[in-house]
């Protein structure tokens, strides 16, 4: 359709190609509700005002709010390929996302990165893609095969990319190492997205002074002020794992709200149908007391002027007619969809089924010979208890905890002790078959018996094990290597639940609701074995992120985040067993 027949259109010269009526709309610029119909031509709104057209709806009453935008998300983390996750989240008023897919970059490299392009073009979704800056996230990780600079520049210029994906090494960035600084330099004008838990002072200057723009790490107000006043803006986070909103929604005032955006960063399929997405996070800060008009602005306007998403997030002559009609603001339920003024989803289901895309043929699962012995971490003399380093997890949250206790050791090797919530903790190599196996403890999952045991494991991806039992924790990563990654749980010698994902160990290409089932058997069957925590496989795949919390596990070893260099497990030898 012509511009001349827009411009006719919008002065009311012809008839639009659908009016909305009857609607409360939300103009996020001026943080108000205005009433009038909504003309739309050529999926673009035209005017607001009386208006009529070839289709009308009457909304009677609701309100029309423009579509939500998650400012910062791994696709993969939901378990769900990029066709799969628009099924899932469309239905919930998203019409746009940011993703860093630095999860199969870290498996397939460069191809990855193609591979989440490809199969997200054409969807009732408009996926746009930071590169991912850290791969591996440090030089204690391993995955497939590491993007440098080189790699990443030619891929600058391809449709849909925005910039440069959050800078995890932000040690190497605050010393001012090469290699981060010219991916910085890469990424030109472009966002450059931060990741800088804890960064304070001289240090956070010169991360922000680096041109870094935001950061989504920040878990009390006190980090995200300091940052807001540096210039940041400050994604609150709210997925499966990490949940920040109730600690950082009080710090959001008309003054500042234009410096926040809303993101999940990670959550799962059964998360996403249970809860929602973006309506779930603006639901729950307008139940907190957040100004609903603030909420939603947050959602949009505010992540589409960041990124520079023209024609989104707000509702005006112009921009894209992609909105989410809400029935009101204590429900905030999304009840149509509207991506380029398509109905896309209605009542909570797509209007119409994505057609299907073709899978990643790709065998990722490359492990070498593995033993029980694998996972033994050997006392420093027999016959003997140990001091031992352990890893504690904290609910909602992706960092851990730095802990020591006193170990049993059996046959020179130190023990787990359920009764004291002590497990044994292992990282398996998986791309190389290098046969490098980190082993350690945690503390935080309450399993009594068996292992469970996951390909997702932030950010290298390599195969991740925690259990009871050393035979248990062997027959669940054998198990995975013969299925071709996914997520399993083990008890007494036998598989209780397991979901395979076949796109690069991390996704899987059934429907949401599938996968959701698949998912609530492997979460059901780790509560059996007596897990306490809400998303056990969510927590597990953030263990052997390296650049968050105290100490974490990388198939090269224990590593003390703080100091950011690999130490030992076994502290000493102690008194007799």
């Amino acid at each position: 359709m012509s511009l001349k027949t827009r411009v006719d259109v919008a002065a009311g010269r012809a008839p639009a190609d659908l009016v909305l009526r009857n609607g409360r709309i939300v103009q996020t610029t001026t943080a108000e509700l205005i009433s009038g119909d909504i003309a739309i031509c050529d999926g673009v709104v035209v005017g607001i005002g009386q208006y009529d057209g070839a289709e009308v709806v009457d909304l009677g009453g609701q309100i029309v709010c423009p579509g939500f935008i998650d400012a910062h998300v791994h696709i993969e983390s939901s378990l769900l390929n990029p066709p799969r996750y628009a099924e899932a989240v469309v239905p919930h008023g998203t019409v746009a996302v940011v993703t860093d897919p630095h999860e199969i970059a870290n498996v397939l490299g460069v191809d990855g990165i193609r591979y989440m392009l490809d199969t997200s073009a054409g969807l009732p979704l408009d996926v746009r893609v930071m590169l991912s800056s850290c791969v591996p996230a440090s030089h204690f990780e391993s995955p497939a095969a590491p993007l440098d600079v080189d790699a990443l520049r030619p891929l600058f210029d391809l449709p849909r990319v925005l910039g440069l994906a959050e800078l995890m090494n932000y040690p190497g960035v605050v010393a001012g190492a090469a290699d981060c600084l010219d991916k910085i330099a890469a990424a030109g004008s472009r966002v450059v997205d931060g990741h800088a838990p804890g960064l304070s002072g001289k240090a956070l200057c010169a991360y922000v002074a680096a041109g870094i723009r935001n950061d989504h790490e920040c878990v009390t107000a006190d980090e995200a002020r300091e940052k807001l006043r540096l210039g940041m803006s400050i994604l609150i986070r709210e997925g499966s794992q990490a949940r920040n909103l109730a600690a950082l929604a009080p710090l959001v005032n008309a003054a500042n709200s234009r410096q926040f955006l809303f993101c999940t960063d990670d959550k799962d399929v059964e998360d996403l149908l249970a809860e929602g997405h973006m309506d779930y996070i603006v639901r729950r800060a307008i139940q907190g007391g957040m100004d609903p008009m603030l909420a939603v602005r947050i959602a949009t306007l505010n992540t589409a002027s960041h990124y520079g998403l023209r024609g989104l997030g707000v509702i005006g002559p112009g921009m894209r007619a992609s909105l989410a009609i809400v029935d009101d603001w204590s429900t905030f339920r999304v009840s149509r969809v509207y991506q380029d003024g398509v109905l896309t989803a209605q009542d909570g289901r797509l209007v119409q089924p994505i057609p299907a895309r073709a899978v990643l043929a790709r065998d990722t699962m490359n492990v070498a010979a593995l033993t029980a012995s694998s996972f033994a971490v050997h006392a420093s003399r027999s016959n003997a208890a140990a001091s031992a380093r352990v890893i504690g997890v904290i609910e909602d949250r992706i960092d851990t905890t730095a802990e020591t206790a006193d170990m049993r050791v059996r046959n020179g090797a130190l023990v787990t002790d359920p009764e004291r919530d002590i497990l044994k903790l292992a990282v398996v190599e998986r791309h190389h078959a290098t046969g490098r196996v980190g082993v350690g403890f945690v503390r935080g999952f309450g399993f009594q018996r068996g292992a469970i045991a996951s390909t997702v494991g932030h950010d290298a991806h390599n195969l991740v094990t925690c259990g009871v039992d050393d035979a248990d924790m062997l027959m669940a990563a054998r198990r995975l290597a013969d299925i071709g990654g996914g997520l399993c749980v083990v008890a007494n010698g036998a598989v209780q639940a397991e979901m395979p994902l076949p796109v690069a160990g991390l996704m899987t290409d059934v429907a949401p609701a599938e996968a959701r089932r698949q998912l609530e058997q492997c979460h059901s069957a780790a509560r059996a074995i007596g897990g306490r925590m809400r998303r056990p496989f969510m927590a597990l795949s953030f263990l052997s992120l390296s650049v968050i919390g105290k100490l974490k596990l990388t198939d090269r070893g224990l590593v003390d985040v703080d100091r950011f260099d690999l130490t030992s497990t076994v502290l000493d030898a102690a008194h007799s067993a």
